[in-house]
């Protein structure tokens, strides 16, 4: 139930956001997914989402085409966008249920406080979402994500906001969720990827300029920063 990537591409008039990229993201690995601003990464995220049409190339997410397949490919997937879109005005309980009622969850009022559980909302799951601080609502987002118990998870920039308390909880969580499902993740922030990803992609102006795990990265640059490492293959 992983992720295959063959050529994407996403051309806006002459410009090459993503530009013929190809990759794997296995199951039971996480995959960080680095570059810097405009670099693709957000473009390639959508792209496998659904939210975007790729200009060519294909992808697969579980063995399912998203172009071909699209619906298909979507019920497999656990999304959680740069800036997720929530409903301010709604409960945070109310809208984790609209959230599960859409997949049709069987057993929906156990697996709402399941996920409210596992990402830390249990003092605000009464309050409105309006009203939670920016990362309180990120662990909103992670919850709608995660609350169909996808095999596929797409997190981009999923600690943006949270506190370095929060951080630790949130970074267990994905690394937990990791053991048995596939899992990218957009981050600038190289701490946090190297807690937690067992896989590195480094994109720049549109092109995969390094694919490997974190140790073969490492090896490969005889570098042990991975900070300097994308200094390097992005500046």
């Amino acid at each position: 139930m992983g992720i295959s990537v063959k050529n994407l591409s996403r051309h806006y008039d002459n410009q090459k956001a993503v530009d013929s990229i190809s990759f794997d993201a296995k199951p039971g690995r996480i995959l960080g997914f680095l570059g810097p601003n405009g670099a693709g990464k957000s473009t390639t995220m959508r792209m496998l989402t659904g939210y975007l049409k790729p200009t060519s190339g294909e992808a697969e997410i579980a063995d399912k085409s998203i172009l071909t397949q699209a619906i298909e490919a979507k019920k497999h997937i656990g999304y959680l966008p740069e800036n997720t879109p929530l409903y301010t005005d709604m409960y945070v309980k109310e809208f984790l249920n609209f959230v599960g009622q859409t997949y049709e969850l069987k057993n929906l009022a156990h697996r709402v406080d399941e996920v409210i559980n596992m990402v830390g909302l249990t003092p605000e799951q009464h309050k409105k979402i309006g009203m939670l601080s920016k990362g309180y609502r990120q662990r909103v987002g992670l919850a709608q994500a995660i609350i169909h118990n996808p095999d596929v998870l797409i997190l981009d920039e999923p600690t943006s906001g949270l506190d370095p308390n929060q951080l630790i909880g949130i970074r267990a969580l994905i690394k937990e969720l990791g053991k048995n499902k596939t899992v990218i993740i957009s981050t600038h922030i190289m701490q946090e990827v190297e807690a937690i990803c067992d896989d590195i992609i480094i994109i720049n102006k549109g092109k995969i300029v390094a694919n490997d795990s974190l140790d073969g990265i490492k090896k490969a640059n005889n570098q042990d920063s991975l900070e300097v490492i994308f200094r390097k293959l992005t500046a």
